[in-house]
C-alpha cells in the first residue's frame, strides 16, 4: 500500500501505447497479407498500417485502386512493404498476365483499408472491372478470408444502401471491422472513420488467434483501487492494470464476450471489450457483483487494497503545527476473489475464477497458501515490484497439480499463453 497527495488518476485516458509483443511470438508472424486500398483520405493510415504489419513478422502485397492513387502514391506503398505495388488487371510483371488469380493465392488473408462506400458496393455487385475487386472475387473464398475497414463520411455511413450492403457483404463471407467515430476531413463528426492503424492490427491478429473461449463470458479486474483518507489523498498501490487489461485483450481474441472492470489507470479500453471504471474496492466488488451471474470465467488481477480508512474526512486534514501526526483507523476491505470462488462452488462448476498474488518475496509459498486461502483452481503469482508499470511480467501458475512457471516475456504474449492454459483447465473440469 502506498499513500499518495493526488487524487485518482482519471479512468479510461490514453496516453499508454498497446502492449508491444515481439516479432516471433506474434500470430502474423510469417502470414501474407494482400493489402488493398480503395480511394479515400484514409490511406494515409494504410501506410502505418504496412509498417505495423512488417514489425509483427508479416509480409504485405499491397494492390491500390487507380482511386487511392490519388490519395497516396504506390512509390510511398512500395517503399515501406518492399514490394512492388499492383493497380492494374494488365500487369503484364505477371508471366500469365493474371495477377488477379496469381495476388490471392498465396495470401493467408485479403485486407481492404481503407474501403470506401463505393468499393463495399463493388463487392455485393460481384463487379469485376479493376483489379482489387477482380481480386476479391477471384480468390479461394474458402481459404483466403475477406476483412473490410470501412472509411467514408458520416452520412455516407449511415445511408440505408451502405448499411444493405454491409449486411449483404458479411453474408456472403466477409468480416467488416466496424469504423471509428471523430472528426472527418470534410469537418463533420461522426461514424465512419476508418480504425487506426494499431486498431486494424490488433482485430486482424485477433482474427487469426484460435477462439479457444468462444462462448465463454470473462470478466476480468485491472489495476490498482484508490481508498481516500481525505479529498486529495488515499491509500493506493503501484499497479498499472496492464497485465488485467492484456489479459481482457488476450480472452476477446480467443472469443469470449468479456467485461472489464478498471481501478484508475491511464490505459485505452481494448477492442471489443465492455469496460467499467471504478475508484475504491467496494465499487470494484459493486461492479463484479452486478455481472457474477452472467459470468463464467473471472480473473481477478485487480491489486485491491487491503484496508480502507475507517472514515473518509470531508475536508482536507491540514498540519496545524503541533507536529503530531493524526491517527488514522482502518478496517478490512471485501474479499472479491473469496466472493466470487464462494459463488463457483455454489454454482458446481459453471464459474471458474482465477487469483492473482503480487508479492514482493516467496513466490511459491505465499501464492500456493492464498490459492490454498481462497480456494481458487489456478493462482497466477508474480513478483509486484519487478512487474508494476512494466511492460513484460514472468508468472508462476499454481494449481492443484503443483506449478508452472511461465518465463519472462511482454505481458500482452503472457495474457495469450494465460488465456490458453486457462481455457485447457476448463475443458478438463467441464469434463469431469
Amino acid at each position: 500500500m502506498a499513500i499518495v497527495s493526488a487524487s485518482p488518476a482519471p479512468a479510461g485516458q490514453p496516453g499508454a501505447a498497446r502492449l508491444p509483443e515481439s516479432r516471433a511470438m506474434h500470430i502474423l508472424a510469417g502470414k501474407h497479407i494482400v493489402l488493398g486500398l480503395s480511394g479515400g483520405v484514409a490511406c494515409y493510415k494504410s501506410a502505418e498500417l504496412v509498417r505495423l504489419l512488417a514489425r509483427a513478422g508479416a509480409s504485405v502485397q499491397v494492390v491500390m485502386t487507380e482511386a487511392a492513387e490519388q490519395f497516396i502514391t504506390p512509390v510511398t506503398m512500395q517503399a515501406l512493404s518492399g514490394r512492388p505495388v499492383y493497380g492494374s488487371q494488365w500487369d503484364a510483371r505477371e508471366a500469365n498476365n493474371m495477377p488477379h488469380i496469381n495476388l490471392s493465392r498465396g495470401g493467408d488473408a485479403v485486407l481492404i483499408a481503407p474501403c470506401s462506400a463505393d468499393f463495399i458496393a463493388r463487392l455485393v455487385q460481384g463487379r469485376a472491372d479493376e483489379l482489387l475487386s477482380l481480386l476479391c472475387l477471384a480468390r479461394p473464398i474458402g481459404r483466403v478470408p475477406l476483412l473490410l475497414a470501412p472509411a467514408m463520411n458520416r452520412e455516407m455511413w449511415a445511408h440505408p444502401a451502405t448499411q444493405r450492403n454491409l449486411v449483404q457483404v458479411q453474408a456472403d463471407g466477409a468480416t467488416v471491422l466496424g469504423v471509428g467515430h471523430g472528426d472527418q476531413a470534410c469537418g463533420e463528426t461522426g461514424d465512419g472513420r476508418m480504425l487506426e492503424a494499431a486498431e486494424i492490427l490488433e482485430e486482424l491478429a485477433a482474427f487469426f488467434r484460435p477462439k479457444l473461449l468462444a462462448g465463454e463470458h470473462v470478466l476480468v479486474t485491472a489495476g490498482p483501487t484508490f481508498e481516500a483518507i481525505d479529498p486529495v489523498r488515499g491509500i493506493t498501490n503501484l499497479s498499472s492494470g496492464k497485465m488485467g487489461f492484456a489479459i481482457a485483450r488476450a480472452a476477446r481474441a480467443a472469443g469470449a464476450e468479456v467485461t472489464l472492470v478498471a481501478g484508475p489507470v491511464h490505459l485505452p479500453t481494448p477492442r471489443g471489450v465492455h469496460r467499467i471504471d471504478v475508484v475504491s474496492a467496494q465499487n470494484m466488488l459493486e461492479a463484479v457483483e452486478a455481472y457474477a451471474s452472467q459470468t463464467t470465467v473471472f480473473i481477478a488481477t485487480a491489486a485491491v487494497a487491503d484496508w480502507r480508512p475507517a472514515h473518509s474526512a470531508q475536508h482536507k486534514i491540514k498540519k496545524d503545527g503541533s507536529g503530531q501526526v493524526p491517527a488514522l483507523d482502518f478496517v478490512e476491505n471485501p474479499d472479491i476473489l473469496a466472493r466470487m470462488a464462494a459463488s463457483a462452488q455454489a454454482r458446481s462448476g459453471q464459474l471458474y475464477c482465477v487469483g492473482f498474488a503480487a508479492e514482493s518475496d516467496d513466490l511459491l509459498a505465499h501464492a500456493s497458501a492464498k490459492r490454498q486461502r481462497k480456494g481458487v483452481p489456478l493462482l497466477v503469482g508474480n513478483i509486484g515490484p519487478a512487474t508494476f508499470g512494466q511492460d513484460d511480467n514472468a508468472l508462476l501458475l499454481i494449481d492443484a497439480q503443483g506449478h508452472q512457471e511461465l518465463p519472462r516475456a511482454s505481458k500482452a504474449a503472457l495474457a495469450h499463453q494465460l488465456v490458453a492454459e486457462i481455457a485447457q483447465r476448463l475443458r478438463h473440469t467441464r469434463a469431469a
